[in-house]
């Protein structure tokens, strides 16, 4: 009991250093302070895409976690680091193609405190990435 103990501690460890690598790519493609635009501003815009990736990034975790368990601790740990760094990236390019694709600067429009239903659509790319992700995981 005491090592699955260990296991999980260690995953959940990577899975927030994960999450956390995430939040600071979507501050660096969005303008100003991403925290302080939902903590102090309040933008609904900027929560809803960054739940967005949040919920990818703990897909993508879970299947890396759940598919590589039993190749051995070790492996299935790297094997969650790499994918969900992938995922990072992935998701930061999907948000850069949107980007060209929606009129002006998608970054501010998840800025704005007003909502935008942008925010509704960059979200839904990111669960896109993270599912297009999962399934090259899952067996």
């Amino acid at each position: 009991m005491l090592e699955s103990i260990g296991f999980a501690a260690a995953y959940t460890g990577v899975g927030i250093a994960l999450l956390v690598l995430g939040f600071y790519a979507l501050d660096l493609l969005t303008p100003g302070n991403l925290g302080k635009h939902i903590a102090e501003q309040r933008s609904l815009n900027a929560a809803i895409a960054l739940t967005g990736g949040f919920l990818g990034q703990g897909a993508i975790i879970f299947a890396s976690i759940w598919t590589n368990a039993t190749s051995g601790f070790g492996r299935a740990l790297l094997y969650t680091v790499v994918f969900g760094i992938l995922g990072v990236v992935l998701q930061a390019v999907a948000f850069v193609a949107l980007d060209v694709l929606i009129p002006g600067r998608l970054g501010h429009h998840l800025m704005d405190r007003e909502f935008h239903p942008a925010s509704l659509v960059s979200a839904a790319v990111q669960l896109a990435v993270a599912a297009i992700i999962v399934a090259s995981i899952w067996p």
